[in-house]
């Protein structure tokens, strides 16, 4: 169940939907109040440095989540974790107000949000303690379609005229009210709390990622570089590809991260020989086309959409049969070692 501010969140009917469930809290004053808070906060730009583990540059260990994966870590032993890249999609962290237990997905569907929180609950919560936990939303931005472009492209249904980050933000929210946890919501900054216009007039996210401090559960703006998306950045962007057409995921989070050991198991996800025919016949698209096959939200991306996609093109052709990357079919395991690197563990 959801509550703000201690208090049991309720909407105007008992048999309210996810949608309207979720137009009350975006009203609601400590809800509108934080999220004004949290669009003040300066963005961290996180980069693990070249000189990284050297006595004059610490660095902080933090756990990093592509799309369509989630990580529970514990503030033991990791100190920061978050996401980015995150456009319609939603980056939702779940954390134990007593334990600290932080869990982060990047959820870009509503098929997964069911058992995905069973997913992030498992790990979060001690069924020994009547668990508090703080719950905080950010992303999916406003993409609902103007009138001009329903005119246009002919959207019809209900889905087709409410953009992807309705749909997903509303689902999450009355999946966590449907519950019995109590759950405590500190930050909802969707929809129209982070949106923008950029100059062409077209709408966009004004945050796309976030850290959490596990220690205080402190949450920032944050965005990353190819330096701190590790480890095996490539092989989990291949997976967010793939894995809809891999049943072992129908429904679920990809699995990433081993909460307890502070190790990467990034588990297996296979993939048909015709992928190579699929990222042969994108790689020769134009970059305009790539973003119109690619992405939910052509528009609103980052300057590097293109260029990842790319990379994840060529590792398909390269490696044609999935077995070649999880054999046989065996989780890829990365330990952190001394300096803050990741190596592989056979």
């Amino acid at each position: 169940m959801i509550f703000i501010d201690g208090v049991p969140f309720s909407s105007a009917s008992s048999s309210s939907q996810g949608n309207e469930i979720l137009a009350t809290l975006l009203e609601h004053p400590l809800i509108v109040s934080a999220a004004n808070i949290f669009k003040t906060i300066p963005e961290r730009k996180f980069s693990v440095p070249k000189e990284f583990g050297l006595e004059n540059s610490p660095q902080a260990k933090h756990v990093y989540v592509f799309q369509r994966e989630y990580a529970t870590v514990d503030p033991s032993l990791v100190e920061l974790v978050g996401t980015d890249e995150a456009t319609t999609c939603i980056g939702l962290v779940i954390r134990n107000q007593k334990s600290g237990m932080t869990s982060v997905a990047h959820m870009d569907s509503q098929k997964t949000v069911d058992l995905g929180l069973i997913q992030m609950l498992t790990s979060v919560i001690d069924h020994e303690m009547d668990d508090e936990l703080d719950v905080h939303l950010i992303g999916g931005f406003d993409d609902t379609p103007d009138e001009d472009v329903i005119a246009t492209t002919g959207a019809g249904s209900d889905e087709e005229q409410s953009g992807h980050s309705l749909p997903l933000c509303s689902k999450i929210i009355e999946a966590l009210q449907s519950r019995r946890e109590k759950f405590q919501i500190q930050t909802l900054f969707v929809l129209g709390h982070n949106t923008k216009r950029d100059s062409d007039g077209n709408a966009c996210p004004l945050v796309n990622g976030f850290l959490v401090e596990t220690s205080t559960g402190s949450l920032r703006p944050a965005s990353f570089d190819k330096s701190s998306r590790c480890p095996d950045e490539i092989v989990r962007r291949l997976r967010v590809t793939v894995s809809s057409l891999d049943p072992t995921w129908n429904g679920r989070l990809l699995e990433t991260y081993d909460t307890h050991h502070d190790r990467f198991h990034i588990a297996p996800c296979s993939w048909s020989p015709n992928w190579k025919y699929i990222a042969s016949w994108l790689q020769q698209c134009s970059d305009s086309e790539i973003l119109l096959e690619c992405s939910t939200s052509p528009s609103a991306e980052g300057p590097d959409f293109v260029d990842n996609e790319k990379r994840v093109f060529e590792y398909l052709i390269k490696h044609p049969n999935w077995r070649e990357t999880f054999p046989p079919g065996r989780n890829r395991i990365f330990q952190r070692i001394t300096d803050g690197q990741w190596i592989r563990c056979e």
